[in-house]
C-alpha cells in the first residue's frame, strides 16, 4: 500500500467519522421528537484491488441505517385526538399542495407514512400532526356504517350539524290496572318530535270502558287535529271468538277493537306486533307514527294485570332534535366520532394502520415521516389489530426512539476513530515530507 494511498483511506476514515457524528446529532437533536426513528451508521469498506495475493485498501464509506420497526415509549398526552401504535404500523399521511381557486386545500398525491401521531383539529376541520401533516383515514358511510376502504383520503369533518329524525316510532310499556279504582281516566305523555325537530307533546289517555276493554285516546295540541284519534284496546277473553287472534292469556292484548280518525291498525296475528299507525300534522307535513304497545297474546308492552293503579313502565321514541357540532373523538378501534350537542353521535371516518414487509427499509422525509421503496415493499393498509398490525392507543403519543446513553457512547468511539484517522493523516504527511528530503 503507498503512502498516496493509506493517505486517501484515512480521509475517508474522516469523512465516514463525520458522518456518523451527523447521524449521532441528529439522533440527539430529536430525542424528544414524537415519532421520530433514530438512525445509526454502518461502515462499509472498498478495495482498490482485491485478488488472492493482495487486496489494497481504498476506503471507507459510511451507510446510514435505520430503526424504523424500533418503538418508542408510548406516553399518556393531554391531546384526547393523540394516537399511538402500540406494535407495527404506520399512520398514512398527506401533505399540502398549496390552496385551490375555491380556497380548498389541496394534496401532494404521495403518500407519507408516520408514527407521530400527535393529531389536533386544524381551523378547516382536517386531523393534522404536529408536523402539520393530514391524517387519511377511510370514510364511513353514514347509513349503514361500513368504511370504505377501497380509497384512502385526509380526514375532514364536514358534518358541522346534526339534521333532526322526526318520531317514526313509539315504544310503550305499561299496566292498565285490572279493576281500578276510579273511572278517571289514566294518561301519559311523551316528547316526539316534527319534521323540523320541534318537539311536540303526545298524550295516550285510557279510559277503561268495561272489564278487559279501555280505549286509548291519543291527542297533541300542536296537532291538526288535536285529537289524533282513538283505539279500542281488548285484552284477553275466554274464547278464541272473542279475539281476531284467537285464544290468548289473560291480561295480555287480544285484539283491537273500534279505531277512529288518523289511528289505523293491520296486525291482527299472535305474536305479531301490536301496533297502531297514527296519522298527524304538526305543522310540517304528514306525519307517521307507530305506537308499539307489545305482541298480541304476549305479556309485554301494555298489560292489564292485578292493580288499582296504571303503572307506566317504559315510553320511548326514536326522533332525534337538530344539534351543533361539539367535537370529534376517537375510538381504540379507529372510529372517528362526531358528537353533538343534542347526545348524538356520527361515526364518519376510520383511522387504518399501514405496515411493510421491511419497514428499516423506508426513505426518510421532513416530519417524522416516510415513504415507501422497492426494497420496502407494497403498503398494507388494514384495520387496526388486525393480520399483523399494531393496536391504537387513544390519548397517548410515541416518544422518539433515541437513548441518549447509546448515543453519547456511540459519540465517544466516533470521536476516538476520527482522532484515529487524524493521526494516519499526519503520519502519512510526516513520511511524505521524510521521503521528499531524502532528495536534499
Amino acid at each position: 500500500m503507498s503512502l498516496f494511498g493509506a493517505l486517501n483511506t484515512a480521509v475517508s476514515g474522516l469523512s465516514a467519522q463525520s458522518t456518523a457524528f451527523g447521524n449521532i446529532s441528529e439522533n440527539v437533536a430529536n430525542s424528544q421528537t414524537t415519532g421520530y426513528k433514530e438512525v445509526d451508521t454502518n461502515f462499509e469498506d472498498y478495495l482498490t484491488t482485491s485478488t488472492a495475493t493482495d487486496n489494497e485498501p481504498g476506503s471507507v464509506t459510511a451507510l446510514p441505517s435505520y430503526s424504523n420497526n424500533v418503538q418508542g415509549t408510548v406516553t399518556q398526552s393531554t391531546d384526547p385526538l393523540a394516537m399511538a401504535i402500540s406494535g407495527q404500523g404506520f399512520f398514512a399521511v398527506s401533505e399540502t399542495a398549496g390552496t385551490g381557486s375555491t380556497g380548498t386545500t389541496q394534496f401532494n398525491p404521495q403518500t407519507f407514512y408516520t408514527q407521530a401521531g400527535d393529531f389536533q383539529m386544524n381551523s378547516s376541520d382536517y386531523l393534522v400532526n404536529g408536523a402539520g401533516q393530514y391524517l387519511q383515514g377511510w370514510a364511513v358511510n353514514p347509513q349503514t356504517g361500513v368504511a370504505d376502504q377501497s380509497v384512502l383520503a385526509p380526514i375532514q369533518i364536514t358534518q358541522t350539524q346534526y339534521n333532526p329524525v322526526p318520531t317514526s316510532t313509539i315504544d310503550l310499556a305499561a299496566n292498565l290496572p285490572a279493576t281500578p279504582a276510579t273511572n278517571t281516566p289514566v294518561s301519559s305523555q311523551i316528547q316526539v318530535y316534527d319534521a323540523l325537530g320541534n318537539a311536540q307533546t303526545l298524550t295516550l289517555g285510557w279510559t277503561q270502558n268495561s272489564a278487559n276493554d279501555w280505549t286509548v285516546t291519543i291527542s297533541s295540541p300542536n296537532a291538526t287535529p288535536a285529537t289524533l284519534g282513538t283505539a279500542e284496546v281488548q285484552f284477553g277473553a275466554a274464547s278464541a271468538s272473542d279475539n281476531p287472534v284467537g285464544t290468548v292469556p289473560a291480561g295480555t292484548i287480544g285484539s283491537f277493537g273500534t279505531l277512529s280518525g288518523g289511528v289505523t291498525s293491520t296486525n291482527y296475528a299472535a305474536n305479531q306486533p301490536a301496533s297502531l299507525t297514527l296519522t298527524t300534522n304538526f305543522g310540517s307535513g304528514t306525519q307517521t307514527i307507530g305506537l308499539n304497545m307489545g305482541d298480541f297474546g304476549e305479556a309485554n308492552g301494555v298489560t292489564q294485570f292485578a292493580g288499582t293503579t296504571y303503572a307506566q313502565g317504559s315510553l320511548s321514541q326514536n326522533g332525534v332534535a337538530p344539534g351543533a357540532f361539539t367535537g370529534i373523538s376517537i375510538t381504540t378501534s379507529g372510529d372517528v366520532i362526531a358528537n353533538y350537542n343534542n347526545g348524538e353521535t356520527e361515526t364518519v371516518a376510520q383511522v387504518p394502520i399501514t405496515t411493510f414487509s421491511a419497514p428499516d427499509s423506508l426513505q426518510s422525509q421532513n416530519g417524522q415521516a416516510f415513504t415507501a421503496t422497492t426494497n420496502s415493499g407494497d403498503a398494507i393498509t388494514q384495520a387496526e389489530d388486525s393480520n399483523g398490525a399494531g393496536s391504537l392507543v387513544i390519548g397517548s403519543v410515541e416518544s422518539s426512539n433515541v437513548d441518549i446513553a447509546t448515543q453519547f457512547s456511540a459519540l465517544i468511539v466516533a470521536q476516538q476513530a476520527y482522532g484515529a484517522n487524524a493521526k494516519v493523516v499526519t503520519t502519512a504527511d510526516q513520511l511524505l515530507q521524510t521521503t521528499i528530503n531524502m532528495l536534499q
